[in-house]
């Protein structure tokens, strides 16, 4: 059944990846959509170390950071193929997050909160003071990626909105496939054992530090990953992915699509990414009618938008 599950859950994304730019007027949405895709996979991440391990971070957008500017300074400063970039800043935000895990996942509730808060807030003071290697406020350019032009050689044009929406979108899906592997395998259900409780999880044999790092390495290289598509994505890059509240628009996504859900994760960082373009006409009352939206879905939903619709259908079906 949660195999049948993961099969599921790919393919209805897969689908709507697929599908979705039939009902595109024009290419301002694919823009949208690989925002979407990039908020989403950097969601999925925060679905293991939340929604899997039962660990809560207000810091992850420090990793997005991390990836974002390592596409940026390698290629100029190393030499390094943008795509490499990628992949050093996912190790770096490994290796770092390794670094400061130890130490801060001790802690439980809001002192873990306020830990993790703490990261975040003192990349983007580095990002923002370093002026000689970042641009600091001012932000970076950001090298091209180069597999457009490659594929053209090949015979596919492809707009820039249109290449990055197949980019992001595959790589989105890469993302959900591992999230929902991890899901079924037995560090996936070591993991989802702390989030019941750490005691209970001890006693039966699950070495609880270990498996906390592990969910918090793994989120962070996944916000790394999407920080380095953003940057990559818009060509310039500002310490404001860093940022405290980019932080807490990934929380509020996973929490308002439903944090135990890769699904839903993407349905909340869809929602949460669409509204600010949909309320422009109501720009005066923009963040007052998104407060309202998560306060209501915490009080009516609060297992999240999908997981609820999901649990009210299968309970009318019966």
């Amino acid at each position: 059944m949660a195999g049948r599950n993961k099969w599921i859950s790919l393919g209805v994304l897969a689908l709507l990846i697929a599908l979705l730019p039939l009902f595109f007027p024009s290419g301002y949405y694919y823009r949208v959509g690989a925002l979407i895709f990039v908020n989403a996979l950097s969601v999925v991440g925060l679905v293991i170390l939340i929604g899997y391990a039962g660990q809560i971070s207000l810091g992850h957008a420090g990793f997005a950071g991390i990836g974002a500017y390592a596409c940026a300074l390698a290629p100029e400063h190393l030499g390094l193929h943008p795509a490499l970039a990628v992949l050093l800043g996912a190790v770096v935000s490994g290796v770092m997050a390794a670094l400061i895990g130890k130490p801060i996942l001790r802690l439980k509730g809001y002192y873990l909160a306020v830990a993790t808060l703490g990261f975040g807030i003192l990349v983007s003071m580095v990002l923002t003071n370093e002026r000689a290697l970042t641009g600091g406020p001012d932000g970076m350019n950001v090298a091209d990626l180069g597999l457009r032009d490659l594929l053209r050689d090949m015979g596919w044009r492809l707009s820039g909105g249109e290449f990055w929406y197949m980019i992001c979108g595959v790589v989105l899906l890469i993302g959900a496939w591992l999230a929902l592997n991890l899901f079924d395998s037995p560090s996936g259900r070591a993991m989802r054992a702390l989030h019941g409780s750490e005691v209970a999880a001890a006693t039966v044999g699950v070495d609880v530090p270990r498996q906390k790092l592990r969910a918090f390495v793994i989120s962070a290289v996944y916000a790394s990953v999407a920080g380095s598509l953003l940057a990559l994505q818009n060509g310039y890059i500002t310490p404001d992915v860093a940022g405290f509240m980019h932080s807490v628009e990934m929380v509020t996504m996973a929490v308002l699509g439903g944090v135990g859900s890769v699904l839903g994760a993407t349905f909340g960082a869809a929602i949460l990414t669409l509204l600010p373009q949909v309320l422009t006409v109501f720009a005066e009352y923009e963040q007052l009618v998104l407060g309202l939206v998560m306060v209501l879905v915490m009080i009516f939903l609060p297992q999240g938008l999908l997981p609820s619709i999901a649990r009210r259908l299968r309970g009318r079906g019966e």
